[in-house]
């Protein structure tokens, strides 16, 4: 009987780490048009995904607007230099920055750009995403082995869906962007 208690109990406990371990691997961004969930892939992409936590983690996402809205193509956000609307905002260079980490090497993998998929917005070179990424709105295969995917979105994609498309003449710029409120991590 002893022995069935102490293995219900080490059960629970493993069942309890695995879940606190598992809960850890997702961010849940708030945004104007509601909530939706990311699952990160840290083991497709350990740095980037690192990044896109650890940026969560300290609130540098908070007020950061979606700057590049293409419909049919993606939402961008994640610029904490000049997205923030509380904190250094301006539209005109939203999205050309970053955060005071040094940019990072590009992790590809073979997941492709579907639906739902978020990758890492970068330059022209492979190696310099930093602090933005994009979810895609629809498949978009050409970017397949092109940009580092860290995660997918498991739940509100119908949010995700809501927010305001840019103006296709200008790149999906987006004139009175929705944002993030906030980010939560873990849950």
């Amino acid at each position: 009987m002893r022995k069935m208690i102490a293995g219900l109990a080490a059960a629970t406990l493993i069942s309890t780490f695995a879940g606190a371990a598992m809960a850890a691997d997702t961010l849940t961004f708030n945004t104007t048009e509601g909530p939706f969930t990311i699952e990160l892939f840290e083991d497709l992409a350990p740095q980037n995904a690192a990044r896109v936590k650890a940026l969560a983690e300290e609130g540098a996402y908070d007020n950061v607007v979606f700057h590049r809205v293409i419909d049919g193509f993606m939402a961008q956000t994640g610029d904490v230099q000049f997205g923030d609307t509380e904190d250094g905002y301006d539209l005109n260079r939203a999205g050309m920055g970053g955060s005071d980490m040094p940019d990072l090497p590009a992790e590809f993998s073979d997941v492709p750009f579907k639906r739902g998929v978020v990758g890492m917005a970068r330059a022209q070179d492979p190696n310099s995403a930093n602090s933005q990424f994009f979810v895609m709105l629809e498949d978009g295969p050409f970017l397949n082995g092109q940009y580092t995917v860290i995660g997918e979105v498991v739940d509100g994609m119908d949010n995700v869906d809501k927010i305001k498309k840019g103006d296709q003449a200008q790149n999906g710029k987006v004139s009175d962007p929705d944002r993030i409120l906030d980010v939560t991590v873990g849950q």
